[in-house]
């Protein structure tokens, strides 16, 4: 089929897709930095963003402490038509996508448009936009109820968006696996670039999962942490774990094929998508065997799609849930795929909350920006390692040689994805 393809490719006057999909463009919107080179500099100065809700009165609400992107509900740069008819998930993706084009030196207009797709991840969808839709409906009637709520809330409404703004009708969709769901995204991004169905997808997430409605509905998970201190409140690793801070933001990237990319004349990549698994957990009460944990699975089968052994594996970007069990879970499946603190693990996300499907494509543009720069990008440095996690944690950045990295992340429910991604310059 590969050959077909590329003869029929070819017979079109075409560029012959080359198999490894790179990545070219990339953004970053986080509490703690917005744009690529605020938040790096922001993580390698352990620059936090953590603090107090300021977007609703938040007095008597259990949840005291996010991560809050700063700056008016609408998000600055978004054309106020779109505004009006979008939540503020969608219009942190509009600005991502702009960085992110803007990167890769990529003019969609310039392409045809069914050579472009866009493939998002969504966890809480457009919360915000629902609520106020809602009390609007019970407070004066169905008539102040406007007509983009029948849009607006939808997880692919972000994907659509997109997609119209910018003429991309190639292969579009949406994953919805909670911070999991960010890393699937990307995986299928991969898949289709390397299929030949399109010549770059514009993949990834953002989330704005901080109204009182959304921040209800997460608690009921128990996994949020409820301290008041924004210092202390999420302490991945830590023997005073208490659970996750929830936050706003994400990222965007394009992801081509590399001869596609070459054949427009980049010159350098950030990296390769090089692997990707996704598992399931067991249903609650199910009674295990003696093999690995799903979790280790979803590790194991992206170290063997990127052709990779454990020892080949040079910094782990971790899933970083913050409450005792999910934290003793995933160090141990660290422990057991790579050997006890054999390889540097680092949890960002610590300075600056999860992100849900925001979070893991972030994870990813961390990781890439490491391979780069030849530096791992620190956890929080309040954390203290807990004496049950074997595990290398590293609390300030550290200069290492960088060829790999594996990004892992779970969803609440069950879900499991693992992310291999492998350095786009030679560094000897």
């Amino acid at each position: 089929m590969a050959d077909t393809l590329a003869a029929d490719t070819a017979a079109a006057g075409r560029v012959v897709p080359e198999g490894r999909a790179v990545v070219t463009g990339i953004s970053a919107l986080a509490p703690n930095g917005v744009g690529v080179p605020d938040f790096w500099d922001a993580l390698l100065n352990a620059r936090g963003g953590l603090g107090p809700v300021t977007r609703f009165a938040a007095d008597g609400f259990p949840i005291r402490v996010v991560g809050e992107i700063p700056g008016p509900e609408t998000v600055p740069g978004v054309d106020p038509r779109l505004a009006v008819q979008t939540d503020r998930w969608s219009q942190l993706a509009m600005v991502a996508t702009e960085e992110a084009l803007r990167d890769a030196a990529l003019d969609p207009a310039a392409l045809p448009p069914y050579d472009l797709g866009v493939i998002t991840a969504s966890s809480s969808g457009g919360n915000a936009f629902g609520q106020r839709e809602i009390e609007a409906l019970w407070s004066k009637g169905p008539r102040y109820v406007g007509p983009y709520q029948s849009i607006a809330w939808f997880y692919a409404a972000t994907t659509g968006q997109l997609s119209i703004k910018h003429g991309m009708k190639g292969p579009c969709g949406v994953l919805v696996a909670e911070q999991a769901g960010g890393l699937d995204a990307i995986g299928q991004a991969r898949r289709t670039v390397l299929r030949g169905d399109a010549r770059a997808v514009l993949t990834g997430g953002t989330e704005a999962p901080l109204s009182p409605y959304a921040l209800t509905c997460q608690r009921s998970s128990g996994r949020l942490s409820e301290s008041a201190d924004p210092r202390r409140a999420y302490l991945p690793f830590d023997a005073a774990a208490c659970g996750h801070v929830p936050g706003e933001g994400g990222a965007l990237l394009l992801v081509e094929d590399a001869a596609v990319a070459r054949a427009r004349g980049v010159r350098r990549t950030y990296g390769e998508i090089a692997g990707y698994a996704a598992t399931f957990d067991p249903p609650p009460g199910a009674v295990h065997g003696s093999g690995p944990t799903a979790l280790r699975l979803a590790v194991e089968i992206a170290l063997a799609d990127a052709r990779l052994r454990p020892d080949q594996i040079d910094v782990v970007f971790a899933d970083a849930m913050g409450t005792p069990d999910q934290d003793l879970a995933e160090t141990k499946c660290l422990a057991q795929v790579f050997g006890p603190r054999a390889v540097p693990v680092s949890a960002p996300k610590s300075l600056y909350g999860r992100l849900y499907a925001g979070g893991a494509p972030l994870d990813v543009v961390t990781a890439l920006l490491a391979l780069r720069e030849q530096v791992v990008p620190p956890a929080s440095p309040q954390i203290t390692l807990a004496a049950a996690h074997a595990i290398d944690l590293v609390t300030e950045p550290r200069q290492t040689r960088l060829r790999t990295a594996l990004v892992v992340a779970r969803g609440y429910g069950g879900f499991n994805s693992a992310l291999v991604l492998r350095s786009g310059q030679d560094h000897g």
